[in-house]
């Protein structure tokens, strides 16, 4: 077997996409295991972004094959529109397979979460508003509609006539919002089925097969360890397990399936949406990182918030997930600062932790405790060897590869898809 697994390590956003389209090259199958189109993977081939919600980003692998796994959200006219995007632009998208037990993001679940966030401030998760919250609580409430109910159209139709009645419910009643006809989603639906019929499989049987076969399987999550359901600062999380752990039970594959788990940390922090950040910068020196970094949402556009490296954080990503590597992302962002402040540990009242608490409130009142390098002026984004890099990023590097425990496998020097300094041969 040869699995490789690609996780972020902080609030999402680190430049998994990029590292995932960089493994893409070699591998046989890319699969994603949770999420939905609220992620936004950019890659940057030859110059031109090509941003990817749903579709695994080893879909610019020709020779791959991208399964969309049991435990991803499936909005199936998003796909649809990013399938025909990326054909227009001339990639083939005829290897795509999606699980039958994967769920459908309905029209509903949209609604209700636009409904959900705009209420008072105080209930604002700050989700991307694609509804897929709402799908996951449905899958959870046992109430969801999954891709293999379009097999048999009565079911479906009996199905969606039953749970829309509740949703419409919820909508009017709750909301004050506008119900959904009936009618007019089924033929919605209608249009679409025949051609996502011949995508469906029995995905945990394929993924296996291929894995047993000694095919390279490359599994892809969305988001980051921060916003995992169960160890991030939640409420403030999305609503499924971006982790290693998450594949097992997303893909349907064994612990032993995973021989390399990367963690990819970016070389600052960002986060998106509520929630508490320690080390946020308020300041100019945000603002600039925000702007050097093209830190703005690939699916909304919204600002990303910025701050400095957040260590603890790191290092919970790295008990939680096994690392087994990390891929270091724009660092050369920080080229051009006279000093590089990382957060070691965090103080809360009174008293200094190197983990992350449970606890919003405490969370909310640590501050960080930084250990603060000297930064460096030299361009970096054409450096392809570790010891051609200024001394004082080799150290940042160096540092956080003591702190983590964990071997630094890459480190990305540009936003190019060749922009890399390979330490590790995992590529």
């Amino acid at each position: 077997m040869a699995g490789y697994v690609v996780v972020g390590t902080q609030w999402g956003d680190e430049g998994k996409g990029k590292v995932v389209d960089l493994l893409g090259k070699n591998v046989d199958m890319v699969v994603r295991f949770q999420g939905g189109n609220n992620a936004g993977h950019t890659v940057v081939v030859n110059g031109k972004k090509t941003i990817l919600h749903l579709l695994p980003s080893g879909i610019l692998n020709h020779n791959a094959w991208c399964i969309i796994g049991p435990g991803v959200v499936v909005n199936p006219f998003v796909l649809f529109e990013e399938v025909d995007l990326l054909e227009s632009q001339g990639v083939l998208c005829d290897k795509i397979r999606i699980s039958d037990r994967a769920h459908i993001l309905m029209p509903y679940h949209i609604r209700l979460d636009e409904l959900e966030e705009s209420r008072d401030s105080k209930y604002r998760i700050g989700t991307t508003k694609n509804g897929i919250g709402p799908c996951y609580a449905d899958k959870y409430t046992r109430v969801g509609l999954r891709m293999c109910d379009l097999k048999d159209w009565d079911v479906f139709c009996e199905k969606l006539e039953e749970t829309l009645a509740l949703k419409n419910l919820e909508i009017t009643k709750v909301y004050g919002g506008e119900p959904f006809d009936f009618n007019a989603m089924k033929e919605q639906f209608a249009s679409i089925r025949e051609r996502i019929l011949p995508m469906l499989c029995d995905a945990t049987d394929v993924v296996n097969k291929a894995l047993e076969s000694d095919k390279v399987v490359l599994f892809e999550g969305a988001q980051a360890n921060m916003l995992d359901i169960n160890y991030g600062t939640y409420p403030f999380v999305t609503s499924s397990s971006p982790t290693a752990g998450g594949v097992l039970t997303g893909v349907g594959v064994g612990p032993r399936a995973l021989d390399h788990i990367i963690g990819i940390v970016k070389a600052y922090s960002t986060r998106v949406g509520e929630g508490p950040f320690v080390t946020e910068l308020l300041d100019e020196t945000g603002e600039n990182l925000r702007q050097k970094g093209a830190e703005f949402g690939a699916t909304t556009g919204r600002p990303r918030r910025c701050g400095w490296l957040d260590l603890p954080v790191v290092k919970q990503a790295v008990r939680i997930n096994g690392l087994t590597e990390v891929a270091i992302t724009k660092i050369d962002v920080l080229s051009g600062l006279k000093e590089i402040p990382v957060c070691v540990a965090y103080e809360i009242n009174g008293k200094q932790y190197d983990t992350v608490p449970a606890s919003l409130k405490d969370y909310a009142a640590a501050k960080p405790v930084y250990k603060v390098f000297k930064g460096w002026e030299e361009d970096i984004s054409n450096i392809s060897k570790f010891e051609d890099l200024p001394e004082t990023c080799q150290e940042y590097v160096k540092f956080i590869e003591e702190y983590t425990g964990t071997p630094v496998a890459l480190v990305s020097v540009s936003p190019e898809r060749e922009g890399n300094i390979i330490l590790h041969n995992i590529f």
